[in-house]
């Protein structure tokens, strides 16, 4: 090699020093986790934990309890005839009442269906929870009903008189109809 072109060998190679080399211009290849393979996620492990059971059913409603919305009092309440001094047939909503059942005797206070501010107003008496249609002492102008003294045989029928007084009458089912057994107040 001719001594000059050597000399132009050593001044380019001079020239250059290690920072300028095109090996340390290049950036070199990075590795990743991600990018070495992917990666699956790990399959789930089944559950150890029983899933917990449904919540249990609501109990069937007690027949034996007070029930001021069971469709034989609409039943009862609609055969009856109507009122003698409206004229008007019956609310079958009770005012007050404690039918039931499983009671010997029961009864619902109703009123006329008018709109008269002092409508009518009766007992209408069960057994078992089937309306008692005949034998029955009379039931008008009774607006309520005392619980303390009603028992599952007994129904203590209550009617506010004049100045705030309160009469109550007690019927009973004697086993074959209901009978009158006391006037108390």
């Amino acid at each position: 090699m001719a001594p000059a072109a050597v000399c132009a060998v050593v001044a380019a190679l001079a020239g250059c020093s290690s920072g300028d080399s095109t090996a340390s211009k290049t950036p070199l290849p990075t590795i990743t986790p991600s990018s070495t393979a992917t990666a699956s996620p790990a399959p789930e492990k089944p559950s150890s934990q029983v899933p917990p059971p449904p919540p249990p059913a609501p109990p069937p409603p007690d027949p034996c309890t007070v029930n001021l919305g069971s469709p034989e009092i609409t039943r009862a309440v609609s055969g009856l005839p109507r009122d003698p001094r409206s004229q008007q047939g019956w609310n079958p909503e009770p005012l007050a009442g404690n039918y039931n059942e499983c009671a010997q005797l029961s009864a619902v206070i109703v009123k006329a269906n008018t709109n008269a501010a002092n409508a009518n107003t009766r007992a209408v008496m069960f057994h078992l929870g089937k309306f008692i249609p005949t034998g029955v002492p009379d039931t008008f102008g009774f607006n309520g009903i005392d619980s303390t003294q009603s028992t599952g045989d007994t129904v203590a029928l209550t009617f506010a008189g004049g100045m705030g007084l309160q009469s109550v009458v007690k019927f009973r089912w004697n086993g074959a109809g209901v009978e009158l057994i006391g006037n108390i107040g």
